[in-house]
């Protein structure tokens, strides 16, 4: 027996529970997405973004207010970054030549005014955060003024929270009184400027205390309205092309520009001009909504009114014909309707 005593003293010897194994930090640690907390954050207003670089204005109305380059951390990657966002930066924020900050995070957004490629594109494409104001640029002539363009931009402001005014220029080349007429009945507050009148003691007053966005068609003037209101801000301008009748796209970036006037300040944020406004992104219920006046009398539709021509007892098609809400309304139903229409179709397939 004491052979096998021996044995068993042999195996207690070389048992694994014995074994001293290495740890392996690597392998042992867990896994985890965890980011460092970067108290030392600060907040930073995005003026503009070039090529992957965003001009941010850090301590904004401090007294160590200063502009610096940033770029965006690898976790904002597939957030998109906009003219208007509230940032948090670390790293070198000096803003000193050479040096670049770091994007860590956006604030809540108060607003996002967005637009797509076309109305059946659900794709889209923020324009920019934070404006509570769209200054919606047109000219009285060279180009035409497009009432159905403008009439988008007053959705897209609606679905945005952002409260819309508008501008007409170079009423010296042309009346807009019948322009206007297809805005009567809305709360839409209207100036008119010319080359040698350009209203902007009027226009400033409006922007005080403001994020304003300015959106217009190609050629209509707002670089010019811009530069008047803001004069260092140094945006270009073109003209008309005089065959094709359409504005050459002067300003290719969004940028965010200070107002300042004796009665205080405020933001002005110029974007390239466009010739068309998608509204693929908002929900075609709220697209009434912007017609204020027609929606007031859509409260006596039938239940499920389609409002389109065919219709049957829709007040809003009653009223108008009636004569009952202006010379104005005929146009705002038919802009109405060819937008609902162009949204029942795509739903429909």
């Amino acid at each position: 027996m004491s052979w096998l005593a021996d044995d068993e003293d042999e195996d207690d010897e070389f048992d694994e529970s014995d074994v001293r194994v290495r740890p392996n930090p690597k392998a042992n640690r867990p896994r985890t997405k965890r980011r460092p907390a970067h108290e030392d954050a600060r907040i930073a207003r995005v003026l503009g973004v070039d090529r992957g670089r965003y001009t941010v204005l850090v301590d904004e109305d401090g007294p160590d207010e200063h502009t610096a380059l940033a770029v965006r951390a690898r976790e904002l990657r597939r957030t998109p970054i906009v003219t208007g966002d509230l940032a948090r930066i670390v790293g070198d924020v000096t803003g000193q030549q050479g040096t670049l900050a770091r994007l860590i995070g956006i604030q809540d957004r108060a607003t996002l005014l967005r637009r797509s490629a076309d109305d059946t594109d659900q794709v889209e494409r923020v324009v920019v955060a934070n404006a509570d104001q769209m200054l919606i640029v047109v000219a009285a002539a060279d180009p035409e003024p497009r009432e159905r363009l403008v009439d988008r931009y007053l959705i897209a402001a609606l679905d945005a929270g952002i409260r819309p005014l508008l501008v007409v220029t170079k009423t010296d080349l042309a009346d807009p009184t019948a322009f206007l007429t297809h805005f009567e009945g809305l709360d839409l507050r209207v100036f008119t400027s010319a080359r040698e009148a350009m209203p902007t003691d009027e226009i400033g007053a409006a922007l005080v205390g403001h994020s304003t966005v300015f959106v217009g068609h190609s050629g209509v003037g707002k670089s010019t309205l811009v530069n008047a209101l803001v004069p260092d801000a140094g945006r270009a301008t073109g003209r008309v092309n005089r065959v094709t009748g359409r504005g050459r796209h002067t300003s290719s970036s969004t940028v965010s520009l200070r107002y300042r006037s004796p009665d205080g300040a405020g933001w002005v944020i110029d974007t390239p001009g466009v010739r068309s406004f998608g509204l693929g992104h908002v929900d075609p219920a709220r697209i009434l909504d912007a017609f204020t006046d027609l929606a007031e009398v859509a409260e006596e539709c039938p239940r499920g009114c389609t409002h389109l021509p065919d219709a049957p007892d829709c007040a809003i098609i009653e009223a108008v014909e009636s004569g009952r809400l202006g010379a104005g309304a005929a146009g705002r139903l038919d802009s109405l309707q060819r937008l609902l229409t162009t949204f029942a179709e795509h739903s429909a397939r």
